[in-house]
């Protein structure tokens, strides 16, 4: 389909230090889980409220992979681009599951240290 865009910005802190494997080919892939959070003060008690998203983050960008086995640990506030997708994947027992991730390709995405 023409002129649709899947792009995903993410600002948000690291939930754990990154996770690091290797392709059969030797080429490095990187899971991050990053936090957004949101606060609002409810109107009826006047209370702060606040709700966390987590993100799941794969990064197959060569660069990109090594800027994050490097620098970003638990914590690390984090500027994201990448494209939203979801993977299909059977559980030990057969079942059908699905996960959906921000996924910085080779040659597309954007991964920025903020602090």
């Amino acid at each position: 389909m023409a002129g649709s865009v899947n792009k995903v910005i993410l600002v948000g802190n690291l939930g754990a230090d990154p996770e690091i494997r290797r392709l059969n080919s030797g080429e490095p892939v990187v899971n991050i889980r990053v936090a957004t959070s949101e606060s609002w003060r409810d109107k009826t008690s006047g209370e702060r409220k606040e709700k966390t998203e987590w993100h799941n983050v794969v990064i197959f960008n060569d660069q990109l992979a090594k800027v994050a086995e490097q620098y970003l640990k638990k914590g690390a506030k984090v500027y994201v681009e990448g494209q939203l997708q979801t993977r299909k994947w059977q559980d030990q027992t057969g079942n059908d599951r699905y996960t959906t991730e921000i996924v910085l390709q080779k040659f597309r995405g954007e991964l920025q240290m903020l602090n």
